[in-house]
């Protein structure tokens, strides 16, 4: 069940980078709301998952799914660029949170 919450916590962490973008530095109320609440919330289950889980292997989960979720959403919502390169650097992140997982027993 831990996982499902890391999992969680790592999607409000792309949610609240992509908010972060669109408040454009906490000028614009509805985004800058959005951005603290999904902060609060990404923050509070990787707190939860953090009970179970070795702090390495979670934290580079988290970070790794807000990673890879950000670079996908840039790529979708503003139009930044595809290049073969950062596809293969990207698939080397969900390489490692895949083998994190395998290797944390869990």
């Amino acid at each position: 069940m831990n996982w499902l919450w890391l999992v969680a916590a790592g999607l409000l962490e792309v949610c609240w980078s992509v908010g972060m973008k669109y408040s454009q530095g906490f000028t614009r109320l509805f985004p800058s709301v959005f951005t603290i609440v999904t902060m609060i919330g990404s923050f509070l289950l990787l707190s939860v998952t953090l009970r179970t889980l070795p702090l390495g292997t979670a934290y580079a989960v988290w970070t790794g799914i807000g990673t890879v979720g950000a670079a996908i959403a840039g790529f979708i919502l503003f139009r930044e660029p595809v290049t073969v390169w950062r596809i293969v650097f990207l698939v080397m992140i969900v390489s490692g949170i895949a083998g994190l997982k395998f290797v944390a027993g869990e």
